[in-house]
């Protein structure tokens, strides 16, 4: 079954407390994120390892599969984006559709155990990608085709956020 896509533009959440999961993106830096991130790895593992994790609750929501599967290319994604932030001024990020994503790669038949071993390793990757910018480098730019605009260091908030949140959805 096809859920109906989320067409939201998140970025609020970099202005005011996501009234949904209580997140504060707007006070995360980068060396926020690199710390947090690991905390978070394991909660992920575990929802990973549920006997029902391929079960949908609500046909409207992803599985905590597809939620995996989901986060893991978020890590993938955020740190292409951090990369080209620091390597290039002001750069233009390539769209991306997370539910064609979902769609194309068949998020609800992958393997749950692989699935856990690609998240962590590409949240360990990520975090240290965070932990290795310079208080500096936090105000360089980068920017969404919709004309949204990120700093490293809103991006870092922007990003965390939505691990946090996808925990939240998923009762982890």
């Amino acid at each position: 079954m096809t859920i109906t896509p989320d067409e939201k533009d998140w970025t609020w959440v970099l202005q005011r407390p996501c009234p949904e999961c209580g997140f504060e993106a707007g006070s995360v830096t980068p060396a926020t994120t690199a710390s947090s991130l690991p905390e978070l790895l394991p909660r992920w593992r575990a929802v990973l390892r549920r006997p029902e994790v391929a079960e949908r609750r609500d046909p409207q929501r992803w599985s905590d599969l597809e939620y995996g599967c989901h986060v893991r290319d978020v890590f993938s994604i955020f740190d292409q984006r951090l990369n080209l932030m620091l390597r290039h001024d002001d750069p233009l990020f390539e769209n991306w559709d997370q539910d064609q994503t979902a769609a194309d790669s068949h998020y609800a038949q992958q393997d749950p155990e692989q699935v856990s071993a690609e998240l962590l390793s590409a949240g360990r990757e990520i975090a240290a990608g965070f932990a290795a910018i310079r208080p500096e480098q936090w105000q360089r730019t980068g920017r969404r085709s919709n004309g949204s605009v990120f700093t490293i260091e809103t991006l870092s908030g922007y990003f965390l956020h939505d691990v946090v949140h996808h925990l939240h959805d998923v009762n982890g």
